[in-house]
């Protein structure tokens, strides 16, 4: 690998950011393609699908075969609020391969024995968020149902262009959200990415069944990332 190809891909994976390294197998040349970057013809159809799934290949394009190894940050689920929900919520994702870190400041709530196993932070969003910034790599869902808690989160979670953002309530809670964030300063075009009322409509009842509809919801997300914007997601 070209020595400055290899610092480029260093230096976007220690950001948190994804990159595929493009081979052409037919001279040995590579070069790095950031996620957003425009290529034309087939050779941009299979980075775009190689961004989504993450999966390294070889493909035929433009009469030359190329080798794409993708490397993508792995997706991690912030959780705002340590509730029923989330206790059902964080195996599951881990099961599904996302990290997940629940926050909140309540410490009644927010306790080792209620989630063994799981980064746990008992302190306000606006502490943790500081220290620990969001990225579009992070799904975030705020289940609180507590302004004081969830709007900050979720103002970040629009900042950051976080990949996933769902809101726990009903269509006249989140109305009054809306009108909280617009006053935080969230613009209409980013309020609009949030997922209110959260999860896959499956007529999700108990915290559990609603877990399952935030998780499906957050994959939906993670692998249809960039296709809203071509169209292509129903």
């Amino acid at each position: 690998m070209d020595p400055y190809a290899l610092k480029t891909l260093n230096a976007e994976r220690r950001a948190r950011r994804a990159a595929i390294l493009v081979t052409d197998l037919g001279d040995g040349r590579d070069r790095i393609v950031r996620e957003g970057d425009q290529v034309a013809g087939d050779l941009g159809v299979a980075i775009d699908r190689a961004f989504r799934t993450g999966n390294s290949g070889s493909v035929e394009a433009e009469g030359r075969t190329f080798f794409l190894n993708a490397h993508l940050p792995q997706p991690r689920l912030v959780v705002v609020g340590a509730v029923h929900i989330s206790q059902a919520l964080a195996p599951m994702a881990r099961i599904a391969g996302y990290p997940v870190e629940i926050i909140d400041p309540r410490t009644a709530f927010a306790t080792p024995d209620r989630f063994p196993d799981v980064a746990l932070s008992a302190e306000w969003p606006e502490d943790v968020l500081t220290r620990q910034p969001l990225d579009s790599y992070t799904a975030l869902a705020a289940v609180t149902h507590d302004p004081k808690i969830d709007d900050f989160a979720l103002k970040a979670a629009l900042d950051a262009n976080c990949f996933y953002v769902g809101a726990l309530g009903s269509r006249k809670t989140h109305a009054k959200r809306v009108e909280r964030l617009l006053a935080l300063g969230a613009s209409a075009d980013q309020i609009a990415r949030i997922h209110a009322p959260i999860g896959l409509d499956i007529g999700a009842a108990s915290p559990a069944e609603i877990a399952v509809a935030i998780l499906a919801q957050t994959i939906h997300a993670f692998r249809s990332r960039g296709l809203e914007s071509k169209g292509a997601v129903a």
